[in-house]
Order: C-alpha cells, then structure tokens, then sequence
C-alpha cells in the first residue's frame, strides 16, 4: 500500500485554500502518495468518517475556485483562541483522540492548513507526538516568521475595488464614504487598500485615532476644493482611549467577534462635519470569491513545499515566504504573536508623505 498523509484547512475560510489543496495532492500524487481530506477543519480529526481519499483528477478544477471543499470551521472542541486572541489548551483527551484516529488511518503526516489559531492547535497536536508540517494561511496578513500569507493579497484585491467604486458615487453626491474592511489586530489589509484605492483617510489598528484629526482632514479637502473623502475603517480600529467594537456578545469559546466601529465613525463624521456620510461594510466579501494570480502562485508553492517538507520529515514547521523562496520556519516561531503594521515602515511613510491621514 501506498504511503498517505492528511491535509485539513481550519479557521476562516479565504481564497487559495483550495489551491493549497491541489498543489498538495498534486505532489504527494508525484511522489506515490495518497492523500486524506478531513472535513470541518480539526474537528475532521475526530471522526473517522469525516475524511475522504482526494482524487488526483479531482484537483483539476480547483486552482481558480474560491472556499475549501474540505469545509471549515473557527469554533468547537478545537477552539484555540478566546476574547481578544487569548490562547487557550485543548483538552488533553481531545488531542489524543485526534491522535489514535489519524494513527488508525496510517498517515504519514498531517498538513495544516490556517492562521494563527489553527497553527496553534497544530503545535498542540505536534506536542502530542502528531507528525504535521503548517501552511500559513490568513487574510489580515499578521502571522508572524512569513513576509505574507496567502488569502491577504485577493482581500486587498476586493477592498481596492470597492473603493475605485465607492469613489465615483461619493464624488457625484459629495459625500464622505467610510468602507469598513477586515482586520483584527492589524490593518494590513485597510493600509494597502486605502493608499492602492486612492483613501484620503485609513485607520488602523496600530494607530488609535482622534474624530478632531479624521474631520480636520474632511475640512482640509472642502477647501481644496475636493468635496468628497474616502475613509477606510479596519474593523479593529479604535479611538484613542477607547476600546474594540465588538459585534454581538463575547463567548468563552471563541474569540470576540469584531465588526461595527465603521458605522460609529460615518456617525461621528457626519455629525461634528455636517457631510452626508455613508457606510459600506465590505465583510465576507472579502473572504469569498477565487484568488488573485499572485494568491494562485503562492498557494501552489506553499502546497509543494508543504510536500517537500514531509518528505523531508521536517515536522512542527511551516512553511513561509522569504523572498524570493519559500523556506522552513517553526510553527513556535510565527504563533502567540501578532504581526502588526510597522509604524515607521514604508508603508504608513508613503502613506503620511501622499498626505493621507491616519487620525492620529
């Protein structure tokens, strides 16, 4: 019999999943190997029929297609974060019925496919003697030991043209557009959409804000005569002094759902301006559709290496771009901490020197 490992996708879905998926049954295809889809993420793991054979000629489809056809899920008995990134222990039986189910299937390996809550379950799971290998995935690009994760790139794709959209109705009505974009902890996605997408104002996570400096810059473009603004909102923005937006109540099993700091600020904007403001929320749009060529790409290196990795049998790592090649990290290297948008970095200087504002 052929050798045969796993492969699950975990916590929120985004483009190129299904491209990891490919690349990896591809080449473990290559090698001889079969490979065993888990459905529903870890939670796949405890259930023994939960988990089909990929067909090689099944992945032919795949590379373009948004979502994952393994399922996801970002709560449940694997749930690895709580409140506001807080790192919970899976229970110790949970991680050794996960085991014995994935050693009764005589699986050579696990692949890991998720961000920084998933990765943390891997690494729990590895410390319980699970031979895994993690592929870095997630659309606020904060995961730490990588340059960028795939998902991010089709994301800021989606917020681009939403405000290349958002541009023409507000400039005919003069109106202020404020776009809320994802963006927990970190507002990779709010600083390359809002300076690619033309935004007269961003706010990030990493910079709380003031409503004097996010209306001081409305005023500045009245009497340049530009009678509308473009404000792009990461939804883990917050005001000087204040706390997250959060959107519904907080459970203990599951970290806080964030969401509506964009509708508070088009509140307060129109309020203390006067301008006719109006609120797009630009939500799971970004989440859903296929990935962009660069995504494509990356998704398609990151399976392969993921590959190469458990032929290696270099578990416990994940895989991470550091240009121009993907390279081997430790999964310890990149979770417990959040990469954050360098304040003195390229990124917001380009954006301070085009004159947009940050609110602060």
């Amino acid at each position: 019999m052929s050798e045969r490992i796993g492969i699950l996708t975990g916590g929120g879905d985004c483009p190129g999943l299904n491209a990891v998926i490919r690349a990896v049954v591809k080449a473990a295809a290559k090698r001889g190997w079969e490979t065993i889809g888990f459905h529903n993420g870890f939670e796949g793991l405890l259930e023994p029929v939960r988990h089909r054979r990929l067909d090689y000629k099944e992945m032919d489809a795949l590379l373009h297609v948004g979502g994952t056809i393994l399922g996801t899920v970002n709560q449940g008995r694997f749930a690895a974060k709580a409140g506001h990134g807080e790192v919970k222990r899976i229970p110790v039986e949970i991680l050794e019925q996960a085991k014995q189910n994935f050693e009764k299937l005589d699986l050579r390996a696990l692949v890991c496919v998720g961000g920084d809550g998933s990765l943390t379950i891997a690494q729990q799971l590895f410390e319980r003697g699970v031979p895994l290998v993690g592929v870095p995935k997630t659309i606020d690009n904060d995961l730490e030991a990588t340059v960028i994760t795939f998902g991010f790139d089709s994301a800021v794709a989606c917020a681009t043209e939403a405000l290349d959209r958002l541009r023409t109705t507000a400039q005919s009505h003069n109106r202020v557009m404020v776009l809320e974009v994802m963006g927990r902890y970190a507002g990779w996605i709010a600083a390359h959409a809002g300076i690619s997408g033309g935004g007269d104002v961003i706010l990030i996570p990493e910079i709380p804000f003031r409503y004097e400096s996010v209306c001081a810059k409305v005023h500045e473009r009245e009497r340049e005569g530009k009678h509308f603004t473009l404000v792009v909102v990461a939804e883990g923005a917050r005001e000087q002094g204040g706390d997250y937006v959060v959107a519904g109540e907080a459970k203990a099993t599951r970290e806080a759902r964030l969401g509506g700091v964009g509708a508070v600020v088009a509140g307060e904007v129109q309020k203390r301006t006067g301008k006719e403001t109006r609120l797009c929320v630009l939500g799971h749009l970004q989440r859903g559709g296929g990935p962009t060529s660069f995504d494509r790409l990356l998704c398609t290196r990151f399976g392969v290496r993921a590959v190469q990795l458990v032929a290696e049998e270099r578990y416990g790592y994940m895989v991470a771009l550091k240009p121009p090649d993907t390279v081997a990290v430790k999964i310890t290297d990149a979770i417990g901490r959040i990469r954050t948008v360098p304040l003195d970095g390229d990124i917001v200087q380009t954006a301070r020197a085009l004159g947009i504002s940050f609110g602060d």
